[in-house]
C-alpha cells in the first residue's frame, strides 16, 4: 500500500494482495529482513504505465 511492491507481486502472480501483504509482514517479522527486501524491491521493480 505504502509505495505497490505487494500489489505489484501479487498482480503479477495472479494472487490475492492481502495474502502477499501478510507473508511479507511475517517474513519481516521473523527474519527482520523483510523492511531492507521491501525498499529493494521498491526500487528495482518498474512502475506500471
Amino acid at each position: 500500500m505504502i509505495f505497490g511492491v505487494c500489489g505489484g507481486i501479487a498482480e503479477y502472480f495472479d494472487v490475492d494482495p492481502t495474502l502477499v501483504r501478510l507473508l511479507w509482514l511475517l517474513f519481516a517479522l521473523s527474519m527482520g529482513s523483510g523492511i531492507l527486501a521491501y525498499l529493494i524491491a521498491w526500487i528495482i521493480i518498474p512502475e506500471e504505465p
